[in-house]
């Protein structure tokens, strides 16, 4: 079912493999000429451009921009229990795995006297996307306000696409996560237009329940969706900080003869589930685990709920199988992908795993599947994709946090280090610095 990429043999350099092996398109810089305009839209006509903008795109013209209190209250009551058990039991793993990322404030004396401290602080106000589309994210509420919660923000605003099918509003499930989280700032405004109003903020209608300012500008933008959304957080880049220009998601699975093909074709279908487009890799050294996984895939696709949009995304040119000579090539073809999730299902996986340099995620051995890590591992899934991940982490506390650094010398420490500053600053020419230190002396 895959198609294959034979490099075995080859000596390919890291720039020579990225250009050969399979991925999926993102022309952010096309889109962004289409959500410049939307985003101006929205900074002049704020909710009404919303509401424009969502009868456009959404098919509903929300009556509620801003989601009633009691809105929030009643999915959560409607809430399935067991899904209700799970999003709890996502919410305390994930708080926990996050706790876990918080920096320490460090006090450094650089000589007696005279101290460098680290301190970090949270942003302010934060808005965080959560995208409809194919699916419905329950747990991307989780993987954005946890952080952020963790962190210590102190205002946190979702926006989600408005849904005709539940009269304008997110879905139930959606607001119901926010509730659980005690989240109670979140809008039915979805795609580029939510990244709009989060930067630039939107004033409400005269005449409606959106009052006088609608919402609010953030300090940062975070949240995956569409090539869309990616744009238009590339486009208010500066004004807000952002997480990732996010993009369809990947996986990479490497794999050896001791790998079991049942495992590797439900985790490669397990991501081609999310969209026609997501980008399923296998590297592998073994053509016998190869040939056994596609005939595993063509069994198992059929039986899946979404075999047409499985089928599309396995057998589109952002998927395929790449064969290599061993497990040493076969690292190196995966820090050239680096893949937004990469499993690792080798012989002493952990070893492998740990000399992995690119990925978003690594998940390791046959009990460490994508899916865990997208609900309950812990972890957080909102990845870099696209091969970011050479320069990129995935979304954590630290997105959320800015290291200050405060500096406190007495006069001793001043005094000390007063001679070599000045030298320093008049071979810049700029003797006032040094006259600024010289002047408390006398």
């Amino acid at each position: 079912m895959l198609r294959r990429i034979d490099l075995r043999g080859t000596t390919l350099s890291a720039g020579e493999l990225a250009d050969v092996l399979p991925r999926a398109t993102l022309d952010v810089e096309a889109a962004l000429a289409q959500v410049l305009p939307i985003i101006q839209d929205v900074r002049d006509r704020g909710a009404a451009a919303l509401r424009d903008l969502a009868e456009r795109f959404d098919g509903v013209r929300p009556e509620h921009l801003r989601v009633p209190v009691d809105a929030l209250e009643e999915a959560l009551a409607g809430l399935d229990p067991q899904v209700r058990e799970g999003l709890e039991l996502a919410i305390a793993h994930n708080r926990a795995g996050h706790q876990a990322q918080l920096p320490s404030d460090r006090d450094t004396e650089i000589l007696p006297g005279g101290h460098v401290r680290q301190r970090w602080l949270p942003v302010g106000r934060v808005g965080l996307y959560v995208p409809g589309g194919l699916a419905v994210y329950p747990s991307s509420v989780i993987m954005n306000v946890v952080p952020a919660q963790v962190a210590g923000v102190r205002s946190l605003a979702v926006a989600s696409p408005p849904q005709a099918e539940f009269g304008g509003l997110p879905h139930p499930t959606i607001l119901a996560a926010c509730a659980l989280l005690g989240v109670e700032e979140v809008y039915a405004v979805g795609g580029a237009q939510a990244v709009g109003m989060f930067a630039y903020g939107a004033a409400g209608e005269e005449g409606t329940s959106d009052g006088a300012e609608l919402c609010a500008p953030v300090d940062v933008v975070t949240g995956p969706g569409n090539i869309y959304v990616a744009a238009a957080k590339r486009a208010v880049m500066g004004r807000v900080g952002i997480d990732a220009e996010a993009g369809t998601t990947e996986i990479a699975v490497l794999a050896d003869a001791s790998a079991d093909p049942r495992f590797v074709a439900a985790d490669l279908i397990s991501q081609a589930e999310h969209d026609p487009a997501a980008a399923s890799v296998l590297v592998t050294d073994s053509p016998e685990l190869a040939d056994a996984v596609d005939a595993e895939m063509e069994r198992q696709v059929a039986a899946t709920t979404h075999a047409e949009r499985v089928r599309t995304a396995l057998t589109g040119p952002q998927s395929g199988t790449v064969l290599v000579t061993d497990v040493e090539q076969g690292l190196a073809v995966c820090d050239a992908y680096g893949a937004e999730h990469l499993e690792v299902q080798t012989v002493d996986a952990a070893a492998v795993a740990a000399r992995v340099r690119n990925a978003g995620a690594i998940f390791v051995g046959p009990y460490s599947p994508v899916p865990l890590g997208d609900y309950l591992a812990g972890s957080n899934h909102v990845l870099p994709t696209g091969g970011t991940a050479r320069f990129a982490a995935g979304l954590s506390v630290m997105a959320f946090l800015k290291p200050v650094q405060v500096v406190e010398y007495d006069d001793a420490a001043l005094r000390k280090v007063a001679e070599p500053l000045r030298a320093l600053a008049v071979s810049e020419d700029l003797p006032a610095h040094a006259d600024a230190v010289d002047v408390r002396f006398g």
